[in-house]
């Protein structure tokens, strides 16, 4: 789910700290996903899958942040115990702009919808060769923050309780670059937001957290006192610098550098004065815009093989609540599998999963690096906003004829 970046989050640390969760330069692509219709098979392919450590090795692969050093099967930790099958939607969805070298595996891979778990395993074995990712200087330990998609009680019209404005990009946000700071559209170049309002929402701390993540659903009232749901997708932004408000109130003395999560930094801005609130807020001088989409059919999601749901990131297609991760495109490219074999945030049970690249984010660089999307809701941002979790990581790129 294309990278105030590149989360809320343990994330906001690192979102905050510019070294987390991903900040709103996950910039969607404008395609409209078209997944592709399947055709369920009663059976697992009538391929034999050669057994961990019996095939020709491939040679390792350089991107260009990161080293793919190839393994067996048998190096991914709880390989097995992974819900494969579950991997499908997001899978299809990644196919739908494929990676180069992809076109045939894809192509494969929308002829069926896998009955079980083995079936998907065995169809990935087959088509697909495991590296270890690592840095160019061999490091394999990095970093697993998260996001997630806000949901925000809002207004179409300014009223008691809903004063704080979400705008579109302005008219002359091409002709000016950078373009207006944070604090300068708050005084004296405040005009040029004017009319731009989408809606209004009812604190600085909600409108912060949509742009640190870059998306978000609001729900909405509308003049008429009909109240809707709608999906804010990110815009665009004013080209200025992206500050950490995390690091800025470490720096202040206000939070301990291990304590500077997003619940953290909510809860000092609801008791923070109002001056202090705006020191804070000023101190990141990027604002981030947006526009307004239509949610998906709600029913789709019902389906046998559901489609994705979630905000576009990068890569241009909907993200996958625990299946779709942001990555460093120069490490990772869009549309590759991944192996991920980190911990929760909040009870430290391991996290091993197959998850795909379709997102990124300004705060997401590295090789050894990932920002997971959590979906959305109360439990999503819990997670998110805590996540600041060891990672070793693992691609699957299909096998070289």
């Amino acid at each position: 789910m294309p990278r105030l970046s590149p989360a809320l989050l343990a994330a906001l640390l690192a979102l905050l700290s510019a070294c987390a969760t991903a900040p709103p330069e996950r910039l969607p692509a404008p395609a409209t996903l078209q997944p592709t219709p399947s055709t369920p098979q009663p059976s697992a392919p009538a391929v034999a899958v050669a057994a961990p450590g019996t095939q020709t090795m491939a040679a390792p692969l350089l991107r260009g942040r990161a080293r793919w050093v190839p393994v067996d099967w048998s190096s991914l930790p709880d390989w097995q115990a992974d819900r494969s099958a579950e991997l499908w939607p997001a899978l299809r969805a990644g196919c739908a702009k494929p990676a180069p070298g992809w076109a045939s595996v894809c192509a494969r891979a929308a002829a069926f919808s896998p009955p079980d778990d083995s079936f998907a395993r065995d169809f990935l074995q087959r088509e697909l060769q495991p590296y270890r990712v690592e840095s160019m200087e061999g490091e394999t330990r990095g970093l697993a923050t998260g996001y997630f998609e806000p949901l925000l009680l809002a207004s179409r019209l300014p009223r008691p309780g809903f004063t704080v404005a979400i705008h579109r990009p302005p008219p002359d946000l091409a002709k000016r670059r950078p373009y207006w700071t944070r604090q300068e559209l708050a005084g004296e170049a405040s005009a040029s937001l004017r009319g731009q309002e989408i809606a209004f929402v009812a604190t600085e701390l909600d409108l912060l957290v949509l742009q640190i993540q870059g998306s978000g659903r609001l729900r909405l009232t509308e003049p008429d006192g009909r109240e809707r749901q709608v999906r804010l997708a990110f815009a665009g932004h004013n080209d200025q610098a992206y500050g950490s408000v995390g690091r800025w109130l470490i720096d202040q003395g206000e939070l301990r550098a291990d304590g500077a999560n997003w619940p953290a930094i909510r809860d000092w801005g609801q008791r923070a004065s109002a001056q202090r609130l705006q020191q804070m807020l000023w101190s990141n001088p990027r604002v981030v815009f947006f526009r307004e989409e239509a949610l998906p059919d709600a029913s789709a999601a019902s389906a046998p093989l559901p489609v994705p749901t979630g905000p576009r990131g990068a890569q241009g297609v909907a993200l996958s609540a625990g299946r779709s991760v942001a990555v460093d495109p120069q490490a990772v490219p869009y549309g590759t599998p991944l192996w991920l074999d980190t911990t929760e945030p909040l009870s430290a049970t391991p996290l091993r999963r197959l998850v795909m690249a379709q997102d990124t984010g300004s705060a997401i660089t590295g090789a050894v690096r990932v920002d997971y999307f959590w979906g959305g809701g109360e439990a999503a941002e819990q997670q998110a906003g805590r996540m600041k979790q060891p990672l070793r990581l693992w691609a699957l790129w299909p096998r070289q004829p």
